[in-house]
């Protein structure tokens, strides 16, 4: 159940109907935090395509559907099998499940933690100990000029927290999930979730977003990831949203010295997806990786903006993402990688590889590099093809049959990225989703 909230062209007066009664019991440093988005999203507005980073994404699909405002009030009561296909089979970890943008308690599980470590829902820490999170939630998220993060920390109600002392070390994943359960109203939800990783701390977390595949609803979600000195962390990001769905995401990262990052972020469903995800590189040492796997089919956009930031010498950054477009499916991909005066002795490489399966599917491809530093090693490139008719011939000679052979191609194409992923439950949950699930039977025929 929605609060019946418009949300497309009044946020402003939304936010005032929300803040009145918010404002009441959230701490002052929040509802001032609200207040100061919800102006910078009135004072920038919503992006067109005369701005140059949304050139290629048709907002007009996100801003002229009535969505209603989800994540207050009652709440449809969730079950075990709402989320059941969305899970890891045997895989011992820690879960956090959020219905429509809201904490479900009874389909959720933390395991026992190390000490110091806190793990759980964003809106009930706020209400009980809102000092643990502050100067942290919203603090490298910026707003000023940013349509959407804005309206997230305007309008998030709720979300993931993982905070983790000094040389804490978190074994299991810790598995975050978003589910939209859709119904006869079109709903929107502003999932936030924060990591604090202390220094020489590890974790890997696995956020996951979907929904039902036959409804329209719309996710703006921000993650802000703060990695201090030595920390070791791997971000796993899986969006299988429903046909419909629009899911606009930013990832903000900043990272200190002698840390390491790593993030795979893959993209299975959505009819309009865009991810964000921007690394600041802070200190000495660092080693942060952004790979990514994008399949789109019929008439779906997935638009992937990556940009990092070499702020310090003796970093080193590495970037694949891979796409597979069939149909009419477009796919965007702006991968940016600054290198700052100071930024010495910098090693970057950057790549994005586009498998094209039909005449109609389109890539629109952008690796950048800006360097400023003399003593550097960056490379960048980006590549566009289509099925190797020569392998496809090799395999049938074999007794492969032609759909079976595409579909092994297309497969160890984008297994490249899937084996890089750590963890053995969430890659063997992949491989089924990419063949049981029509990501490859529909995409390679």
């Amino acid at each position: 159940m929605t609060q019946t909230l418009e949300t497309t062209g009044n946020y402003a007066e939304d936010f005032e109907a929300l803040d009145a009664v918010r404002a009441v019991v959230a701490p002052k440093w929040l509802t001032s935090l609200r207040r100061r988005s919800i102006a910078a999203f009135t004072e920038a507005g919503l992006p067109t395509r005369r701005h140059e980073e949304w050139r290629y994404t048709p907002i007009p699909r996100v801003v002229e559907t009535p969505f209603k405002l989800a994540g207050y009030g009652v709440s449809a009561t969730p079950h075990l099998h709402d989320v059941i296909d969305y899970t890891f089979g045997d895989l011992k970890a820690h879960q956090l499940v959020f219905i429509d943008g809201k904490f479900a308690p009874t389909l959720s599980t933390i395991l026992p933690l190390p000490s110091g470590v806190r793990i759980g829902s964003l809106a009930e820490l706020l209400q009980e100990d809102p000092l643990a999170v502050e100067g942290k939630l919203g603090g490298i998220a910026e707003v000023d000029g940013l349509a959407f993060p804005a309206l997230n920390t305007a309008f998030f109600h709720d979300g993931a927290y993982v905070l983790l002392p000094k040389n804490a070390v978190v074994d299991e994943p810790i598995h975050i999930l978003y589910l939209s359960s859709g119904g006869a109203e079109a709903a929107v939800t502003y999932p936030r979730t924060l990591v604090v990783a202390g220094e020489s701390s590890q974790a890997m977390v696995v956020e996951s977003f979907a929904g039902s595949s036959g409804e329209l609803y719309f996710t703006n979600a921000v993650t802000e990831f703060y990695i201090a000195a030595n920390a070791n962390i791997e971000h796993n990001k899986l969006t299988r949203e429903g046909a419909q769905a629009q899911h606009i995401a930013t990832t903000q990262i900043d990272i200190e010295r002698s840390a390491t990052f790593t993030s795979h972020n893959i993209t299975l469903g959505g009819l309009l997806v865009r991810n964000n995800f921007n690394a600041h590189l802070g200190g000495e040492g660092i080693v942060c990786t952004l790979n990514g796997l994008y399949m789109g089919r019929d008439k779906q956009l997935v638009d992937n903006h990556t940009f990092i930031d070499h702020a310090q010498p003796h970093c080193e950054s590495h970037e694949i993402y891979k796409g597979i477009l069939d149909g009419q499916s477009r796919g965007v991909f702006n991968g940016k990688i600054m290198v700052r005066p100071d930024a010495q002795k910098t090693d970057a490489k950057q790549t994005n590889k586009t498998l094209l399966l039909s005449k109609e599917a389109t890539i629109d491809t952008k690796p950048q590099l800006e360097i400023f530093a003399d003593d550097v090693r960056c490379t960048h490139g980006a590549t566009v093809g289509q099925s190797d008719e020569e392998a496809i011939f090799y395999l049938r000679t074999r007794g492969i049959g032609e759909a079976d052979a595409r579909s092994l191609m297309v497969y160890a194409f984008a297994a490249d990225i899937v084996n890089r992923i750590t963890i053995e439950p969430v890659r063997r949950r992949l491989d089924e989703a990419l063949f049981t699930e029509g990501a490859l039977q529909g995409i390679a025929r």
